[in-house]
């Protein structure tokens, strides 16, 4: 099993935190993982975008230029990465700020309204997790007791009151992704 993954979104999205999450998941379950950030200047609304791999063999190499699966979440990283889905991968995108879909027909398709549903349950900074439910329920790569486990390590000991919120919000997350 080999997973190669990109999100991609804007800074203070939670991009480089689903990919630290999932990178601790596959810790957790002793595969080898890489996790290798990308991201401008700006600490919020920069482009961010973050390449996780998660395998049960040795890595050769961090840099991927092409992806089992994208998670988009706006429409610059729509631009970029679609192509960089490999034909019969998985692309994952949030609703909210994409104006051209994607259209290849080589590929599975998702949508998941993560932002407008995490607004409408008043937890907008849980948008993240959703999105990384969605992505598990389409690509179950790392168990859920190991997302947890991988939650609680990437938050600081001050946020974990919110894990109980984290773990509804990816089992959501998994309940309202879409195949297009």
């Amino acid at each position: 099993m080999k997973e190669t993954l990109i999100i991609a979104g804007f800074g203070g999205q939670g991009v480089l935190s689903m990919g630290k999450i999932l990178a601790y998941s596959g810790v957790m379950q002793d595969y080898e993982v890489t996790w290798m950030p990308s991201y401008g200047p700006e600490m919020r609304g920069g482009t961010a975008n973050v390449t996780v791999i998660v395998s049960d063999e040795k890595i050769s190499s961090p840099i991927a230029h092409q992806f089992d699966t994208a998670i988009i979440l706006n429409q610059q990283s729509m631009d970029k990465f679609e192509s960089m889905v490999r034909p019969g991968g998985v692309l994952i995108y949030d609703t909210n700020g994409i104006v051209t879909p994607p259209t290849r027909k080589d590929i599975e398709i998702y949508t998941i309204d993560a932002t407008g549903e995490s607004t409408r349950l008043g937890q907008s900074k849980l948008f993240n997790t959703m999105i990384l439910g969605g992505y598990l329920k389409v690509r179950p790569v790392v168990k859920m007791e190991n997302v947890m486990e991988g939650l609680k390590k990437s938050l600081p000991e001050r946020a974990w009151k919110t894990l109980p919120d984290n773990e509804k919000a990816i089992h959501h997350g998994g309940e309202i992704i879409k195949k297009q």
